[in-house]
């Protein structure tokens, strides 16, 4: 259920109150443990970080006229997704999240990148946070290079 909103205000504005709590807990977190070189905004009809283009100008691969894309978040229909770019292109990285949640003891509901969850109660965004601190934008535009020329 993509967004038509044009701003994170905006975004978070037309969400239902439970899930702008839950919301805007997971963007907290981000906000905290995030590079601030990366942007933030709407990209894909959700809130997203991105690697800026006057930083990196070829973009995103799968779209070059879109800045590289680095988490998403999103009110879905049937849940509320997060989407670890950074976990996806980096084996070591997905090892190490997916044993850090387990020790928590919380459920992940996890496919390659997007974590889904129905509410902020289901994460563990200590791990969140720790993940997302763990990359830069040189360190995730390294790791993005290596990744396209495996493929």
């Amino acid at each position: 259920m993509q967004s038509k909103a044009t701003t994170v205000a905006h975004y978070l504005a037309e969400l239902p109150p439970d899930r702008r709590a839950a919301i805007e807990a997971v963007r907290g977190v981000i906000l905290a443990n995030i590079d601030p070189e990366f942007g933030e905004g709407i990209q894909y009809g959700m809130i997203c970080w991105n690697v800026p283009r006057s930083i990196y100008p070829a973009g995103y691969h799968c779209d070059p006229k879109q800045p590289l894309p680095f988490i998403g978040l999103a009110s879905q229909k049937q849940y509320m997704s997060l989407y670890l770019s950074c976990d996806y292109s980096s084996d070591m990285s997905d090892k190490w999240f997916r044993e850090q949640w387990a020790a928590t003891g919380k459920k992940l509901d996890m496919g390659k990148c997007c974590i889904r969850f129905k509410k902020r109660e289901a994460l563990a965004l200590d791990v969140i946070g720790t993940a997302v601190s763990k990359f830069t934008v040189r360190d995730y535009i390294a790791n993005y290079e290596k990744t396209l020329k495996r493929k």
